[in-house]
């Protein structure tokens, strides 16, 4: 590879490069991104057979109502059975994608509006999550996909919405419970308008009473009659009735509806405009994000109403995208991904993507808090993090046994940005496996 454009979008929009992909992007770079830019994104045949959250859910409720021994075990069965080999599915995709923009997409969104299996109950239906909230919308409206997230059983769950009454509503006046503000909170601070996005205390509890009532239908007591459902429902009964005022604006009563319309006017509040747009040009262009790209995506973003698919197109066109080609620091997940792409190696199992990941602190669904993963380079290069991908890297370069030379590895996968230094030590390594490791563990490999 010898076009530097290609390496950009072959690394910082793609996943790195896998064998044979340069010579189909260097033609024409931004045009093999702008193609994968499609606004209805398929569920990925690798994905299509999993199950879904709501069913996943279901039975994970039914063990819950039963006793604590069968919810653990009914946990674990599918942790097992649906998070790990969907998880391992994911990354198998990944590795063999050829729309690899796409799926860096998805990661972006997914990792915006996190879910961790830091609460338990709702680990194994996570990659279900990502799979139904996530995947369809990266190219479409953000705010359906804001609207898929927020009533997701996942978020409603982690954000523990499942347990916030209106304090005037049935259930409220009977039992004394009241609000919890986790899920607005979040959708203010971390989701659209940012903590610096003019909201105040008395927003967060208006909107927490609009949201009242959303939950899932496995919020049944022992003994109820009621049939258990893994999937959202909306109880009128948990519902704090009268009308809502947020950001000035007066939401009359209308149950589910006042929520939605709350968060369709979040997504097109210009706070939220500029808190996307900052995260997205932080991810592609620099961790200390410019200004004019910031203004430009947020142009743009508040101008199209939200479409994801044009904002993407922005970012391809940025000019500063161009002009850099290893500014950011790959995380663990990207680094092993790229590193399994350049490699060619497409088996993927749940152990031999978990054990690497969790050595360098990125286990898949595993955010430490609802602000997900940094994007910052300081948070995974650390010397004893950096230490970890070095020795990893070293471990896959001999498991793999490639017969392809590291000269032609280095050509194929740094070419450009390769520096003197890095192609003297490839040169003299004592063994193909010794120079492919070289290549691996070299700091512009470790950038994208």
């Amino acid at each position: 590879m010898k076009n530097i454009a290609a390496y950009i979008a072959l690394n910082r929009f793609g996943l790195g490069v896998a064998p044979g992909e340069a010579d189909a992007v260097e033609a024409d770079p931004r045009g093999w991104i702008r193609d994968q830019i499609v606004p209805r994104q398929e569920v990925p045949v690798g994905l299509s057979s999993f199950p879904g959250a709501a069913s996943i859910m279901k039975e994970i409720h039914e063990a819950r109502l039963e006793s604590p021994e069968a919810l653990n075990e009914t946990a674990s069965r599918h942790y097992r059975e649906s998070f790990g080999p969907e998880t391992a599915a994911r990354a198998r995709h990944a590795v063999g994608t050829d729309t690899p923009f796409a799926e860096r997409m998805v990661l972006f969104w997914s990792n915006h509006f996190t879910v961790s299996r830091s609460k338990a109950i709702v680990g194994p239906a996570l990659p279900a999550y990502e799979r139904e909230a996530i995947r369809p919308h990266v190219f479409g409206r953000f705010k359906d996909m804001l609207l898929a997230v927020a009533g997701h059983v996942c978020m409603l769950s982690y954000l523990d919405n499942n347990m916030s009454f209106g304090p005037n509503s049935r259930v409220g006046r009977r039992s004394g419970r009241g609000i919890n503000e986790n899920l607005a909170r979040e959708i203010l601070e971390l989701h659209t308008l940012g903590v610096n996005g003019g909201y105040r205390q008395a927003d967060v509890t208006e909107f927490a009473k609009a949201l009242t009532g959303w939950t899932h239908g496995g919020m049944v007591g022992p003994g109820k009659s009621r049939p258990v459902s893994g999937g959202f429902v909306f109880r009128r009964w948990m519902h704090e009735p009268g009308p809502k005022t947020v950001l000035g604006k007066v939401y009359p009563e209308g149950g589910i509806d006042e929520a939605r319309s709350i968060m369709r006017d979040l997504a097109s509040h210009p706070s939220t405009a500029r808190f996307v747009a900052t995260k997205l040009v932080r991810h592609f262009v620099a961790d200390d994000p410019p200004e004019p790209e910031v203004a430009r995506i947020a142009h743009v973003f508040l101008e199209s109403g939200g479409d994801l698919a044009e904002v993407s197109r922005a970012l391809v066109d940025l000019d500063v995208v161009w002009r850099h080609p290893i500014p950011k620091v790959k995380t663990p997940y990207e680094l092993v991904i790229s590193a399994l792409r350049a490699l060619g190696i497409g088996e993927v199992t749940a152990q031999s993507l978990g054990v690497p990941l969790q050595t360098m602190g990125q286990l898949p669904f595993n955010a430490p808090s609802p602000q997900g993963w940094p994007d910052e380079a300081d948070r995974w290069i650390a010397p004893e993090a950096l230490l970890r991908r070095i020795e990893w890297l070293r471990a896959i370069a001999v498991r793999a046994g490639t017969s392809e030379p590291p000269g032609a590895l280095l050509e194929r996968t740094l070419g450009p940005v390769a520096s003197a230094e890095t192609r003297r030590m490839v040169d003299l390594a004592p063994s193909g496996d010794a120079g492919v490791a070289l290549v691996l563990a070299s700091a512009e490999f470790q950038r994208r």
